[in-house]
């Protein structure tokens, strides 16, 4: 089991697919986990048999001083791997102290290669300063870096073939990721989902490609080009959904406890954490909601039903 860990609801941008432009409600400060509390949820996790953690926002990094966050998750024994998954922006400026404390691996979120297809899509004119922290990374040696990349038809669905250049030039692994109907008023529709079969098709007329037999769990499908040179992964949870070997689960930024990112139901583990429980107690619950944990997500079928969080207030 994997855990991922919201630490914000917060982000500075206001991507298409994920929070409309205005409105949003942020969480006050009282109602976020304390790092403290993080921590000690990390080490019952831990005592369970995890050993993954992976944090995320909102945008993390807007939570000041994340990098003694990821040393005090990396102090726990068990614990193996400490993750981050970013949208660049305020990358360059914290990314030698997220790595002196231990920070094991990083996402960043690209959508685009076009700056003003990239500003469309984030609603802000970005990319060089997101360029500037990958590249940042990649000087300090934190590689292979992961870029995700939404998919969207008629958007930045003509960029395949570049971010596939990308994957073979420089030390990343491209993901591209199928449309998800997980943001508010996000014009979702299957019409403009990109199905992975399609992207390998496009990819494979240039570059043959191999598939990598270990995906341990992981919700990517993981293609090495035939020549040895580069990697490229595939998240379809739409067309082809991973649910039957998902170990994934996550706490959003204001402690509740979900088992997939399309949950109906949350646990509150803040309200155990401030009110005496033992970890005991709140190690109890967590083993009962894994043992509910739904057995698919129903992305385009008639039982589906959208989370009411946006995809900021559940965590990436």
């Amino acid at each position: 089991m994997n855990l991922r860990i919201s630490v914000t609801d917060r982000c500075n941008f206001r991507c298409r697919y994920c929070m409309p432009e205005e409105g949003m409600q942020w969480l006050q400060r009282d109602l976020l986990l304390t790092y403290e509390e993080i921590a000690r949820v990390v080490r019952i996790f831990a005592s369970l048999g995890v050993s993954r953690i992976r944090l995320t926002g909102g945008e993390p990094l807007m939570r000041r001083d994340l990098a003694r966050l990821v040393q005090m998750i990396r102090r726990i024994p068990e614990i193996e791997d400490v993750a981050l998954t970013t949208n660049g922006y305020f990358l360059k400026d914290q990314a030698n102290d997220l790595v002196v404390a231990g920070l094991a691996r990083i996402n960043v979120s690209l959508d685009s290669l076009i700056p003003e297809v990239l500003s469309n899509m984030i609603r802000g004119d970005h990319l060089a300063r997101i360029w500037s922290g990958i590249e940042e990374i990649e000087r300090l040696g934190l590689t292979p870096m992961k870029l995700n990349v939404v998919l969207i038809r008629g958007v930045n669905d003509g960029e395949i073939l570049k971010f596939a250049d990308l994957a073979r030039t420089r030390p990343f692994i491209v993901r591209f990721i199928e449309f998800m109907p997980i943001g508010k008023d996000d014009g979702w529709a299957v019409e403009k989902v990109v199905p992975t079969q399609e992207v390998l098709e496009r990819i494979r007329r240039r570059y043959p490609l191999t598939p990598l037999e270990e995906n341990d769990n992981r919700p990517a499908e993981r293609f090495v080009f035939t020549d040895g040179t580069g990697e490229l992964g595939f998240i379809s949870s739409v067309t082809e959904p991973f649910c039957t070997r998902c170990d994934r689960v996550r706490i959003t930024s204001d402690g509740k406890f979900r088992t997939c990112l399309f949950s109906l139901q949350e646990t509150d583990l803040r309200s155990m954490l401030r009110h005496g429980a033992t970890d005991g107690e709140i190690a109890e619950a967590i083993v009962g909601a894994v043992w509910k944990k739904e057995e698919g997500h129903l992305i385009n079928m008639p039982g589906f039903i959208r989370p009411e969080r946006t995809m900021s207030q559940i965590g990436g």
